[in-house]
């Protein structure tokens, strides 16, 4: 699997472009913003994608949806608990920073174990909330793209309206940190990182 790494908006989210170089199709995870930006690289590569992901519905992490979805026309996906942030400023946060992000409504409701095919790539679907209800993981083969569930030495905030820690935390234990030491950590903001590491020197786990 080929992954690319392009920040985007004022925030600094990580939006990832990740292909299978033998098909050239690929899928991106949370166009939070600058979609001509991620458009001229799709076409630079001639990649063919096959789905738009949002691991959750803040507004740092959509805002570039409907660019894309206007000039790709594949289905957006979102977990079914975060639908709603899509279309609602408020509740993806926006209105807060006096913006108005509202995105198109999802093609597909992405659920625990859902999985997205792209060549002869796949992404699993690992449920993750805490951060928001319908946070989700995209676990790949030796790879993991966290959203703003797991960072670099951290964990998502829970503060938002819909936030839990102690979900968060359940679902990390869970779910990511028996994953292999060298699945390599994807996360929405910040550097990368391993499962291994974090298992060892995430304060939140030692």
């Amino acid at each position: 699997m080929k992954i690319e790494s392009i920040m985007v908006g004022p925030l600094g989210v990580n939006c990832y472009i990740a292909s299978d170089p033998a098909t050239k199709e690929a899928v991106v995870i949370d166009p939070g913003a600058d979609g001509q930006k991620l458009l001229d690289y799709i076409r630079q590569e001639g990649l063919a994608v096959r789905y738009i992901i949002n691991t959750h519905g803040h507004a740092d992490h959509i805002g570039g949806n409907a660019c894309l979805k206007a000039e790709l026309a594949v289905p957006l996906c979102i977990h079914a608990a975060d639908q709603s942030m899509l279309v609602s400023a408020k509740e993806n946060l926006s209105v807060y920073w006096d913006q108005n992000i509202i995105s198109p409504s999802a093609d597909e409701l992405l659920a625990d174990g859902t999985v997205l095919t792209f060549g002869k790539e796949s992404l699993t679907v690992l449920h993750t909330p805490g951060h928001t209800p319908g946070g989700v993981c995209l676990l790949g083969s030796g790879v993991l793209f966290s959203g703003d569930t797991l960072f670099a030495g951290s964990v998502g905030r829970t503060d938002f309206p819909g936030g839990s820690m102690e979900q968060l935390l359940d679902g990390i234990r869970r779910k990511l940190l028996p994953l292999p030491d060298d699945t390599a950590v994807y996360p929405g903001h910040g550097g990368a990182t391993r499962i291994g590491w974090e298992r060892e020197n995430n304060p939140y786990f030692v």
